[in-house]
């Protein structure tokens, strides 16, 4: 229970509310335009999911994950890009049925959408199995509208050196089996798994003091840089854009 505790003071506790970042982004552009009814655009990319997804550690709106990938998107296409943001801090998978929801009822299905979810999970303790189903159905409706859907796996939370032994080694077990479930749910609803723990865990453990921020569990402007660097080629690859080159590690310092 004293380990639990202590990972719970960890997990999360940065309450502050992420930038705002939502709007049109265009390749060279500095401010974002703001999106009114009858502004033209030509991809809409929507970001659902938790704190992760909505840019908590963040101290600027540059830094967001969305803002990275829709600068990115429209850099690389030459489009203007759409960003809306229907991710929720502290949100687990059971919360992505009504972030979905409210897309719909705001207006038409994104072009694309990209989901990170799973980390409250592990820390809440939540069913492997009922949260890649639950991830599974927000995949599917999506896709059924007709949108691209890329799904950023949940990481790799053995990497968050402040949670205390043998806890960190059990949230580590608990992240990757998720994980692989939340990979076999995305494909089985024809969309794109991106493995996050896998791709980004070795750079987190070797530089924790530079790609975490402040509050020790969420990432910094270059943890979500490299994030953004390992998912912005499989956004490219769905909407047929030629894709840019993923970074190599980061190399210890």
């Amino acid at each position: 229970m004293a380990q639990a505790q202590a990972a719970r003071t960890v997990i999360g506790r940065d309450t502050s509310k992420p930038p705002e970042a939502d709007g049109i982004y265009t390749a060279g552009c500095g401010e974002p335009a703001p999106w009114r009814i009858g502004v033209p655009f030509d991809l809409h990319l929507m970001i659902f999911g938790d704190s992760t997804a909505a840019g908590v550690g963040c101290v600027t709106a540059e830094e967001v994950l969305g803002v990275r990938l829709a600068r990115g998107l429209a850099e690389t296409t030459g489009r203007r890009i759409r960003l809306s943001t229907k991710a929720i801090s502290g949100a687990t998978s059971k919360g992505l049925a009504g972030q979905v929801d409210a897309m719909f009822v705001a207006g038409p299905p994104p072009d694309a959408a990209v989901i990170l979810v799973g980390a409250n999970d592990v820390t809440k303790k939540h069913s492997v199995l009922a949260s890649a189903q639950r991830l599974r159905r927000a995949v599917s409706r999506l896709r059924e509208a007709g949108s691209v859907v890329v799904v950023g796996t949940c990481p790799d939370l053995g990497t968050v050196v402040a949670i205390p032994q043998p806890l960190r080694t059990v949230v580590h077990g608990w992240s990757v089996r998720l994980a692989r479930a939340q990979t076999a749910a995305t494909l089985a609803a024809d969309g794109i798994p991106v493995p996050m723990g896998d791709l980004l865990g070795r750079d987190f453990r070797s530089t924790p003091e530079a790609l975490f921020s402040a509050d020790g569990f969420h990432p910094s402007a270059a943890g979500y840089e490299l994030a953004a660097a390992h998912l912005l080629p499989a956004l490219l690859r769905e909407i047929g854009a030629p894709e840019p080159g993923v970074p190599h590690h980061i190399a210890a310092t």
